[in-house]
C-alpha cells in the first residue's frame, strides 16, 4: 500500500498523522495524494462548501511591517487609504452578498488593532447588519483583547479571523513589529470570549515545506477549524515583489497535505486564487472545501456568481461549517 493510501486510512480511523508522515507526503505522487486528500474531505466534511466574502473596512497606513502587505506604512504601494467605513456601506455590502447566497461576511481592517472607540463603531455596524440580514458576521480587527472580543460577540459577530501567516520559526523573517506569540494570544482571547476562529497563512513567502507543516500543526494544536490558504501575490513596492509565484500544482499539494493534518477543517482558498489559471478548481478536488469570493483586500478576486457556478458544478452545496 502506498503511503498516501495508508495515511488516508489512518486519518479516517480517527488517528493523527505525525510531522514526519506529513513531510513524507511531499514525495508522493501528486495525483494519488490529492485523490486521497479528497476522500478524507468527503469522509469528514461531506460535500458542504463554506463560502465567505470580505469587505475592506479600513485600508492602508498599517503600523505593522509584514513584508507581503500592500497596506503597510513601511512600503510604497498603490493601496487605497481610508478610515473605518460607515455603517451604511458595511450594511449595503452585507445585503449584496446575502442576496447572492453568501453565508459569511467578514469585516477586515488594517492596523495592529482597533482601539476601543473603533470597536464600538464596528459593534454598531454588526448590529445593523444583523437587523438587515441573517448573514454570519466575521471580524478581522487585529490583536484585540478578550474584553473587546466579548463586545463584538455580544453585537452579533460569530468568528474572528487572525492568520498565523507562517510557522513560529519563520515568523520573524516575515514581520518584526509583532510576534507569532502575539497572534496566538489574540486567538486564545477570541476563543475565551466564545468566538470561533479562522486562521491560516500565506504560501510563497520563502518558507520551507517544514514551515508549512509546522504552521498546520500549530493550527491543529489551537483547535482551528477554518483555515485560509493564501498564495502570495507579489505586490510591487513590498519586499516580496520579486518572490517566485507558486503554481496550481504547488497549491494542490499544500492543501492536500493540510487535509491530512486537519481532516475536519474547512480549508479555504483565499488571497492569490486570482493568479490560478483554473480559479482554484484543482484544489477543490484535492481537499479544499471553502473559499473567499469576490474582491480580496488589495487585489481583485472572482465574482460570486462565477464561484457559485463552479462550486455547484463540482457537486458541492453551500453550507456553514464549524459555526
Amino acid at each position: 500500500m502506498r503511503l498516501a493510501e495508508e495515511l488516508k486510512e489512518k486519518v479516517i480511523r480517527g488517528e493523527e498523522v505525525s510531522r514526519e508522515e506529513a513531510s513524507a507526503l511531499y514525495t508522493e505522487s501528486l495525483e494519488e495524494l490529492c485523490q486521497a486528500a479528497d476522500q478524507i474531505r468527503k469522509h469528514f466534511c461531506r460535500n458542504g462548501f463554506d463560502i465567505c466574502t470580505i469587505v475592506n473596512g479600513k485600508s492602508g497606513r498599517c503600523s505593522e511591517n509584514c513584508k507581503y502587505c500592500a497596506q503597510s506604512a513601511y512600503y510604497h504601494t498603490t493601496a487605497e487609504e481610508y478610515p473605518l467605513l460607515e455603517t451604511e456601506e458595511i450594511v449595503r455590502q452585507a445585503k449584496y452578498n446575502w442576496e447572492r447566497g453568501v453565508l459569511r461576511y467578514s469585516i477586515v481592517t488594517s492596523g495592529r488593532a482597533l482601539n476601543d472607540s473603533e470597536v464600538e463603531k464596528m459593534c454598531e455596524a454588526i448590529r445593523a447588519v444583523k437587523r438587515e440580514t441573517s448573514i454570519e458576521v466575521c471580524v478581522s480587527f487585529g490583536l484585540l483583547n478578550e474584553a473587546q472580543f466579548r463586545k463584538l460577540k455580544e453585537a452579533g459577530a460569530v468568528r474572528v479571523h487572525n492568520n498565523l501567516e507562517t510557522s513560529r520559526r519563520n515568523f520573524p523573517n516575515i514581520c518584526t513589529t509583532h510576534t507569532f506569540e502575539d497572534k496566538v494570544e489574540a486567538i486564545r482571547a477570541a476563543k475565551a470570549a466564545g468566538l470561533s476562529v479562522c486562521s491560516g497563512g500565506i504560501m510563497g513567502l520563502g518558507e520551507t515545506k517544514e514551515d508549512r507543516i509546522d504552521m498546520a500543526f500549530s493550527l491543529r494544536d489551537l483547535g482551528i477549524k477554518s483555515v485560509p490558504v493564501n498564495m502570495l501575490n507579489p505586490i510591487p513596492g513590498t519586499p516580496y515583489e520579486n518572490n517566485t509565484r507558486l503554481n496550481v500544482d504547488d497549491m494542490r499539494r499544500i492543501v492536500a497535505v493540510y487535509r491530512f493534518i486537519l481532516p475536519d477543517a474547512s480549508i479555504r482558498l483565499a488571497g492569490g486564487r486570482g493568479l490560478m489559471e483554473d480559479k482554484g478548481e484543482g484544489c477543490f478536488k484535492s481537499g479544499a472545501n471553502a473559499l473567499i469570493s469576490g474582491d480580496m483586500l488589495t487585489t481583485s478576486g472572482y465574482t460570486i456568481e462565477s464561484d457559485m457556478k463552479m462550486i455547484h458544478g463540482l457537486g458541492y452545496h453551500t453550507e456553514l461549517w464549524d459555526r
